[in-house]
């Protein structure tokens, strides 16, 4: 049966969609503005499969397994898609994405422990295994890239390529603001918004996909990446 649940994160699907297929026709197509399209697939991507959970009622773990590995891929794909942009290269920096390679394998093998305990319309909330793990993997490329961009930022002449900098410094900050109230709220006892969190940034990453798009519409740079 179809419920209300679950309808923000298609509306903000439809939006991301929109978006992208906009970007694909009217941007220019380098490394990094790839990179910057697959970002704001992911937040799409993620976005459709709690829509298929909530309002269709799939709340079955293996859709709560694709949903995990999406958004798995975000925080290192962003960090290396931020430090690429900046023009640092390094085989090395490809390491980042380990954790969410190995993640996604050891989530498969305990696939049957994803549920789903809550859905309504603006979010919603799963148990999955290893939370604490996870949220530290997934966490510390944020706020490194944040710590990144504002080094970064302060080097930088005042130039086109120094305006996106702070664009997408601004779209994380923005993002990040769920998790720090998460955290507070931990602090203070309650773990409510903490058990949500991963929907309700997701919402609040559509700031960063309007971000994305602003960037890649700036960046002409054919010899970025």
């Amino acid at each position: 049966m179809i419920t209300w649940d679950g309808l923000v994160s298609l509306f903000i699907a439809c939006l991301e969609f929109i978006l992208l297929i906009n970007l694909l026709v009217f941007s220019r197509k380098n490394k990094i503005n790839w990179m910057a399209f697959i970002l704001i697939a992911i937040l799409m991507i993620y976005q459709a499969i709690e829509f298929l959970i909530c309002t269709l009622s799939l709340k079955f773990s293996f859709m709560v397994y694709l949903a995990f590995v999406d958004i798995s891929f975000l925080p290192p794909l962003n960090f290396y898609f931020i430090i690429r942009f900046a023009g640092y290269k390094n085989k090395l920096l490809k390491l980042i994405f380990i954790p969410s390679i190995l993640f996604t394998v050891y989530y498969f093998l305990v696939i049957n422990k994803f549920k789903v305990t809550a859905c309504t319309v603006l979010y919603a909330a799963y148990n999955y295994p290893m939370g604490i793990l996870y949220g530290f993997f997934y966490y510390l490329p944020v706020i490194a890239v944040i710590i990144f961009l504002i080094i970064e930022i302060k080097k930088q002449p005042d130039t086109i390529h120094k305006r996106l900098l702070k664009v997408l410094l601004s779209g994380l900050i923005i993002i990040s603001l769920p998790v720090i109230a998460a955290f507070i709220f931990m602090a203070a006892g309650n773990n409510q918004l903490l058990k949500i969190i991963e929907s309700v940034m997701c919402k609040f990453a559509f700031v960063y996909a309007v971000c994305l798009a602003y960037f890649t519409l700036l960046n002409k740079s054919a010899v970025n990446g």
